[in-house]
């Protein structure tokens, strides 16, 4: 039950006065229908109401005092209402659109005094104002500072301004539950203060994430946070999974030696699979570090054990790929694999069903389709899940719950700065490859600009090695000058006629693996594509990447789509086409120039996109906070993580007093579902 304290926190916005059916709804598509989330519902800005001491030159946000002396009430709604007056600058109009001319003659009755606020501009000698923000008798009504909030159609700020002067008293003062000393080092406010200080900014400063009431909600939100993932963590440790003991009954051949951090983490992950805990475990890699084969090995270690291995992946092109490779190396230890995706239909899919179901499967290999409640295994004992960033989190739990006991193995090939690490798997081990196999070059990235295309294609006729041309869109678009896919395959085709082929995402399933299979055999030497190559895809023999419209880009997507090439043992070239270039694009390529250090670079993505979308989608798993911003208080988070070890570490169940308070805060950022495993132990 949610402590008494917090309610009036969690009380409808509909209760306030002024806040009907059709505002309520509109103020939950904003930011949600309880008080908590108006307050999480930052200011982005500040508006100064100054006094108006002289005519506006440019549109200017001011305060005048006027008297009322005409109206100007139109035959129609449609045409204006105009109330003149008369100040100390001269003649005033106030212009209406809409009004009831009732509304107006009461409230701007002639020879009324009045205080007018909003957008005033001048014309000829005349000062206008569109629609007033304020009309007032008394001067102190109309705020000098005023917060700007992010805003959806439907409504203006006021509303959401009235509303936090409303829900400003009602909110309590919550017990404290950050260290004393921590509070006094940072000079943080208290809770309450805090939220006060927020949401009445009086300078631009105050917007900041560095001031000491944003710094203080933001460690709130964060600790909540770490609190919760280690209550998962803990939850899921206690959890007895499928014993699996490393065998070596299964010796599969490789023609190279694992690198040493393969060996590490697979060591890692066969030391989980033979405990009785569930094994929760993250592999994170840069790109071409060999995670798949560490990946296989332990889908092996369960097939020893008389369990089967799922091995997910979040395309078709990929699963074809593992598909394809795994069976090539598991074929000669008679280990059976199958794959599963949406086009496998009829006899065929039923087959498989049925010897998944039976056993007779030891690997099944697929997409999301495997996901569907058709599908049940015989004895999963490893789910395996590729790209974890491209599936949502009910979905690594959906498979996850296919059986009791299943271990869990998540890869990602998209370095994870420490800091968002944190936040989407704090619930898992982690394990880290940071070694590329022995022979692989750097590839020698190159930026250019748009204007050098032609000669480009021109030494494109002498080049040795196959090439991915990739493009942002797929088809010419009214909103964007970007050449699309479509565009540029058919110039290239002018140009190297069958030698082009074309893979985008709106591409039926057949034309796309026919378009891959003839690149991959040699077929076609240039593939026009989007980014459905940009993850696993594997061309040895591929060795020029050249991207278009590069500054489009984020940097943690330019370095997967360079890591698909230089992938054999010959040098390999990126080349990245840009058009015009803003600051921030710059340093982006600056930085994939310098730097194939993946988690170099997917810091850097950080601090210059933001952690929204660092890993390119939405649905990555990674929480969006309220109050967090995970680059600008990146240490406030490594704090975060600490201080949750250290509470739960002295107080595992939260009974204390700080643990009581710490609870408020679990609640507030509704974590209820993890408050719930402190019951379940």
């Amino acid at each position: 039950m949610r402590p008494d304290v917090l309610n009036s926190l969690f009380a409808s916005v509909s209760s306030f006065r002024g806040i009907g059916p059709k505002l309520g709804a509109w103020i939950s598509r904003l930011c949600g229908d309880q008080v908590v989330d108006v307050l999480w519902h930052l200011p982005t800005g500040l508006n100064e109401r100054k006094p108006l001491k002289e005519k506006p030159i440019d549109p200017t946000l001011a305060t005048l005092k006027m008297t009322v002396t005409e109206h100007k009430i139109p035959r129609t709604r449609r045409q204006p209402c105009i109330v003149f007056g008369e100040s100390d600058l001269g003649e005033v109009q106030l212009v209406f659109f809409n009004y009831h001319a009732s509304f107006l003659t009461d409230k701007l009755a002639i020879g009324e005094v009045v205080w007018v606020s909003g957008q005033m501009v001048q014309e000829g000698d005349i000062i206008k104002v569109l629609h007033p923000d304020y009309i007032e008798r008394d001067p102190n009504k109309i705020p000098e500072f005023e917060a700007v909030y992010p805003l959806k159609a439907g409504a203006n700020g006021k509303v959401i301004r009235k509303l936090i002067d409303q829900i400003m008293p009602t909110i309590p003062e919550l017990p404290e539950e950050i260290d004393e000393k921590m509070i006094q080092d940072n000079k943080w406010p208290s809770w309450r203060e805090a939220i006060q200080l927020v949401h009445h900014p009086k300078t631009l400063a105050d917007l900041s994430p560095e001031t000491p009431a944003r710094q203080r909600l933001a460690f709130d939100e964060l600790l909540a946070n770490q609190v919760a993932l280690h209550l998962v963590r803990r939850y899921n440790k206690k959890q007895s999974g499928k014993v699996l003991p490393w065998q070596d009954k299964l010796k599969l051949k490789l023609p190279f030696e694992l690198t040493n951090a393969q060996q590490k983490c697979l060591k890692e992950i066969r030391d989980d699979l033979a405990s009785q805990d569930r094994m929760t475990r993250l592999l994170q890699g840069d790109v071409g570090s060999g995670k798949t084969i560490v990946a296989l090995l332990a889908a092996l270690q369960a097939v020893e054990n008389k369990t089967q291995a799922v091995f997910l992946a979040p395309t078709d092109i990929l699963a074809h790929q593992h598909f394809d490779k795994i069976q090539a190396l598991c074929t000669p230890l008679k280990v059976k694999v199958e794959l599963l995706t949406a086009r496998e239909k009829g006899k065929k899919r039923d087959q498989i069903l049925a010897d998944l179901k039976t056993g007779k499967v030891d690997i099944i290999i697929g997409t999301h389709a495997l996901l569907e409640e058709g599908v049940v295994f015989h004895d999963l004992g490893l789910a395996i899940i590729d790209e974890q960033h491209r599936f949502g989190v009910k979905q690594r739990v959906a498979l996850a719950e296919k059986e009791k006991g299943v271990n869990v193995l998540v890869m990602t090939a998209t370095p994870i700065p420490r800091t968002l690490a944190l936040t989407a798997y704090g619930d898992m081990d982690v394990s880290i490859l940071n070694e590329k196999p022995a022979g692989r070059q750097p590839i020698d990235t190159r930026v250019m600009s748009l204007a050098q295309i032609e000669p480009l294609v021109e030494r494109l006729k002498n080049n040795p090695t196959q090439v991915y041309w990739v493009c942002p869109l797929v088809e010419e678009s009214e909103e964007s000058d970007l050449m699309a896919a479509e565009k540029r395959y058919a110039a290239l085709c002018q140009v190297f006629g069958d030698e082009v082929g074309l893979v985008h995402g709106k591409m039926k399933a057949a034309e796309k693996d026919a378009a891959m299979a003839d690149f991959i055999s040699g077929k076609t030497k240039i593939l026009v594509s989007t980014t459905v190559i940009e993850v696993g895809v594997d061309v040895p023999s591929a060795g020029l990447m050249v991207v278009e419209h590069a500054e489009r880009f984020g940097l943690a997507t330019l370095h997967q789509l360079r890591g698909r090439v230089g992938r054999g043992q010959e040098k390999a070239v990126c080349i990245l086409l840009h058009g015009r270039l803003s600051q921030t694009a710059r340093e982006r390529l600056t930085v994939l120039r310098e730097s194939d250090d993946g988690f170099k670079i997917a810091e850097a993505d950080l601090k210059l996109r933001g952690a929204g979308e660092v890993l390119g989608i939405r649905q990555s798993g990674v929480p969006l906070f309220k109050l967090a911003d995970v680059a600008e208080h990146a240490p406030l988070l490594m704090l975060a993580n600490e201080e949750a070890q250290k509470i739960l570490n002295e107080d595992s169940d939260l009974q204390t007093n700080r643990g009581q308070a710490l609870k408020n805060m679990l609640y507030l950022f509704k974590k209820d579902k993890e408050i719930h495993l402190l019951k379940a132990g």
